[in-house]
């Protein structure tokens, strides 16, 4: 059962005017109000989601973080819909900390974390919940001040109806009334809003975020400015382990604006009273560096050639990811046609618009923070906080802000910059800005790691697939992104190996295994984590199969989901948009089913080859996807695009090399992604299957990579195996 809550008028409307809902651990209700809702504000599992005003303002809090993929909006807008509530009065507030049991997102494991499309699904039933309880405590509340049954009371938008006598309460006057009826029946079920009664939910409303950033009004944590705000610049070290071991910086110190420098363990910073001096003050730094750290022979290509060897040692050990009957004895029945194949993929950096940065105020005892930062995880930054300055979480203050991308770069990047802009805040007594350039930022990349894949099938006599193995080299993610995690993880690697699961695909015997390397690089989860590169090598090889099999890609496919009625849906639909196998003169269609996690989708691409330069050019793309429900549409649409074009990028151009331990890029012009004038037209179409919604944030990221190594298949006959697909390797390929 909830709680009661009653007082008088004067005495909420003294005490804030303003009646506010939690939904709590356990899936109860809770209403606080007025002055109780400020004392148990700093309460554990006392946070509200929601609050109501007077004036008919309806506040939503969210728990995820806004990145561009228009959480702002989609999360509200679940709550408001339950709610009833008026969207035009609707405000919408990030949640900058608070308790997980409350706030944390039961998908990302009960933290405030925002990462690999999570934020809807996770928090669907969390937020239905909190707005049909705070709905039904207006209608309990409106029926008992009209002395009426609360079954004949109703809702409209912002409005409760009792139409019997035809009385009618905005929903800040019921807010306003002495006395606020909370015990009321928990919610059921049964409860909530079908899909069709929804009014709000499906709907293209104006995204929150992006008036504000049409206007430059939007503030990142790189814009925040602070009285007697200082700024740094950073010089890190060029290999990773390394550190300074003599800093000349006499005549440095003594420009005019520079107010220190300072030597951390990996690096040597430069502060400043402005940016401009900072950066200017450390070009003139002279450091000498350890030259002792192990990466030191990191080399990405002798890399690259090791995990494909790795890969292809089938008596190397493996853990087993997924498995289903005995693929491996099933591989060797010779009545079956055995086909065999591998590929591989490089190091990709994330180029998120805004690079790094956060702002610390250390507390004077060096104990407590206040802090901006824009992060995929409030938890993490919070953690990482309270580590550095060796205190109790409820002593960092922490804003959440927006961010100019992020694609996986910011969920675990407060190890390294928000640690040092702690530490050098904590030193300096005063604010830090630290900023890192893009150049810092491609140097230091955690990057989405090389990977290499071996694939083995049979064909039975009838040409279905018989049995399958996906074996996947590649280091570990969560051993180096989140070592904690990983020690509870036995070696199951989610960030490398989702994607290789291929459950929507009927094949009786099956195994997806993880060779887990050595690590040559700062490694991370970079958009589609591993759907990305593990549908790339499924998908070109699902071709290669069809080949084999003498059937077409569609039918072949068509077979494989038999058991997938979703899956053969957005098939089809792709299928049926593109005209498949129609393409123009000179040009070509190449087709691959994806998913990511719950979401389906499946994509074509439409491309055309250069052979003199070695230059592949996508022309259109199409894109179908079964989010379950989509929330917002148009803004769905949006991140389909996005990750398509993104995927695309990854795969055409995009490619971290290192040497001697050192990225050799540096910025956009030598890490190129795919510019203006060679994006394709993407057509994307949502097929509602009524499952629970999904994210759709990074769907279109695993199926380019198949759909554009098959469309060229299907224009050169051959078979290109490696991404990216640059003009050198095409060229290579077309030679051979």
């Amino acid at each position: 059962m909830t709680l009661t809550a009653e007082v008088s008028r004067r005495g909420f409307l003294r005490a804030t005017g303003a009646l506010s809902f939690a939904v709590m651990a356990e899936g109860t209700v809770r209403v606080l109000v007025g002055k109780a809702m400020a004392q148990e504000a700093a309460a554990p599992l006392a946070n509200a989601w929601v609050t109501i005003s007077p004036d008919n303002t309806v506040t939503i809090r969210f728990g995820s973080t806004e990145m561009g993929q228009g959480v702002m909006t989609s999360l509200p807008m679940i709550l408001a819909e339950e709610l009833d509530a008026d969207w035009a009065r609707v405000r919408v507030q990030q949640l900058d900390q608070g308790p997980a049991s409350v706030y944390g997102n039961p998908d990302t494991g009960g933290m405030l974390f925002t990462a690999g499309s999570s934020s809807v699904a996770g928090y669907f039933n969390i937020m239905r919940r909190a707005g049909a309880g705070a709905r039904r405590i207006l209608v309990y509340s409106a029926a008992a001040a009209w002395n009426a049954p609360a079954a004949e009371v109703t809702t409209e938008p912002g409005i409760v109806v009792h139409a019997p006598s035809g009385r009618r309460m905005t929903f800040g006057e019921v807010a306003a009334l002495p006395r606020i009826i909370s015990q009321v029946p928990e919610i059921a079920d049964a409860d909530l809003k079908p899909r069709a009664a929804y009014r709000l939910l499906g709907t293209n409303v104006g995204r929150r975020d992006i008036p504000d950033k049409i206007r430059g009004a939007a503030v990142y944590s790189i814009d925040v400015r602070l009285p007697g705000m200082v700024y740094a610049a950073q010089l890190l070290a060029p290999v990773e382990g390394e550190s300074p071991v003599s800093v000349d910086h006499a005549g440095v110190a003594a420009w005019d604006g520079v107010v220190d420098v300072i030597t951390l363990p990996h690096s040597v910073v430069v502060v400043a009273e402005r940016w401009e001096t900072a950066l200017k003050a450390r070009a003139a730094l002279k450091v000498e560096w350890t030259r002792t750290s192990p990466f030191r022979t990191a080399d990405s290509a002798a890399e690259r050639a090791a995990t494909l060897q790795a890969a292809d040692d089938l008596q190397r050990t493996a853990v087993a990811w997924q498995q289903r009957g005995d693929a491996v004895a099933a591989l060797g029945d010779r009545q079956h046609r055995l086909v065999e194949a591998s590929f591989t993929t490089e190091y990709l950096y994330h180029g998120q618009m805004e690079p790094l940065n956060a702002v610390a105020a250390v507390d004077a005892d060096g104990k407590g923070a206040e802090i901006w930062l824009g992060t995929q995880s409030q938890s993490i930054s919070i953690g990482v906080a309270a580590q550095t300055l060796q205190t109790t979480p409820d002593r960092i203050r922490f804003h959440a802000m927006q961010m100019g991308g992020a694609f996986g770069r910011r969920t675990f990047f407060a190890r390294d910059n928000l640690r040092d802009t702690l530490l050098l805040s904590r030193q300096l007594k005063r604010p830090v800005k630290l900023i890192w350039t893009r150049e810092d930022d491609v140097k230091n990349g955690w990057l989405r790691p090389i990977t290499a894949h071996r694939m083995q099938a049979t064909l039975n006599e009838s040409g279905a697939v018989a049995a399958l193995r996906h074996r996947v080299a590649s280091p570990s993610i969560l051993e180096y992104a989140a070592p904690s995690r990983w020690q509870g993880a036995q070696n199951r690697d989610l960030l490398v190996m989702e994607g290789a699961e291929s459950l929507d695909y009927d094949i009786g015997d099956y195994l997806a295994e993880h060779v887990i390397l050595e690590r040559g690089a700062r490694v991370s989860a970079w958009r589609g984590i591993g759907w990305a590169p593990n549908c790339f090598a499924r998908e070109c090889f699902i071709d290669e199969l069809a080949e084999a099999a003498h059937s077409d890609p569609v039918a072949f496919r068509r077979r494989l989901l038999a058991n997938s009625p979703r899956g053969r849906a957005v098939l089809d639909a792709v299928v049926a948009m593109s005209d498949f196998g129609k393409a123009p003169a000179g040009r070509a269609h190449g087709l691959a089913f994806a998913g990511y996690k719950a979401t389906l989708g499946a994509g074509v691409a439409e491309i055309s080859l250069a052979p003199e330069t070695g230059q592949i050019r996508v022309h259109r793309f199409w894109a179908a996807v079964d989010p379950g429900i989509a929330i917002h549409p148009r803004n769905l649409e949006a991140q389909v695009e996005g990750g398509v074009i993104f995927g695309l990028s990854g795969l055409l151009k995009e490619r971290i090399d290192i040497a001697a331990g050192e990225i050799r890029q540096s910025n956009f012009y030598d890490y190129q992604p795919l510019r203006m004038h060679e994006v394709p037209e993407v057509q994307v179409r949502i097929i509602e299957s009524g499952a629970a919604p999904s994210g759709s944030g990074e769907i279109g990221v695993p199926m380019t990579g198949g759909a554009v190594a098959n469309a060229f298949h299907a224009l050169t006959g051959r078979r290109i195996r490696d991404m990216p697909f640059t003009p050198e390797r095409v060229q290579a390929l077309l030679r051979a």
